[in-house]
């Protein structure tokens, strides 16, 4: 299992792209209210839209859909559901995969 680091910005909605093992993707995250959601496209197709974002609970754990791996936050310190404030320092959003 490999594993990549995604860095993210300490702002409430950010949109960037990034290529994951080779899958061309758009990554959306922002917060409203008390929670984080994330959108995901890869390869030009929705995969997650509105997702809720949990601490270590995988944000693509479904095998159907069109996405190879697993993106998923990491609280580092504790086992709370992230926060935009702490971005990067204290919560990860880490991609999980197989080579």
């Amino acid at each position: 299992m490999n594993v990549q680091i995604i860095p993210l910005q300490q702002v409430p909605s950010q949109q960037f792209s990034i290529n994951l093992n080779n899958q061309p993707c758009t990554i959306k995250v922002h917060q409203r209210d008390d929670h984080v959601y994330v959108d995901l496209y890869a390869n030009g197709k929705a995969v997650v839209l509105g997702a809720l974002a949990r601490d270590r609970v995988g944000l693509t754990r479904h095998a159907y859909l069109p996405f190879n791996g697993e993106l998923l936050f990491v609280d580092t310190r504790e086992r709370d559901d992230p926060r935009y404030t702490d971005f990067s320092a204290r919560w990860s959003l880490l991609y999980l995969y197989d080579s």
